[in-house]
């Protein structure tokens, strides 16, 4: 089982970008997948969060330019960041609460992908 994070990079303040992350391997169903960013020097911190049924959860610091969304099909979560600070710079992680056959779950962080914010 993997969890695969895309879609970071170098973007200037202001602008938007579009983080993936896939589930892959022998996985029953997706239980729920979020998001969580490390800056440098400080803890990993929660974005959001959304089940297989669609709730989602947000940090209260990350509600309004932060958007979540997920693929049940293609068991894929994304996050949609608009007008960018640079105090978003950081790795974005995902993760994934999965079930790998009936009754049997993991929890599974994929290996981050960098947001950079600068002009």
């Amino acid at each position: 089982v993997q969890l695969q994070a895309c879609g970071g990079g170098l973007v200037q303040p202001g602008g938007s970008l579009r983080l993936s992350c896939v589930a892959s391997g022998s996985i029953f169903r997706v239980i729920a997948m979020g998001w969580y960013r490390q800056a440098p020097g400080k803890r990993r911190e929660l974005v959001a969060t959304i089940t297989s049924s669609g709730n989602t959860n947000y940090a209260d610091s990350m509600k309004g330019r932060f958007t979540i969304s997920g693929d049940n099909a293609k068991n894929t979560v994304y996050l949609q960041i608009n007008s960018l600070k640079p105090e978003d710079a950081a790795v974005y992680y995902c993760n994934g609460d999965l079930e790998l056959r009936p009754g049997v779950t993991l929890n599974s962080w994929g290996q981050g992908t960098l947001v950079t914010v600068s002009s």
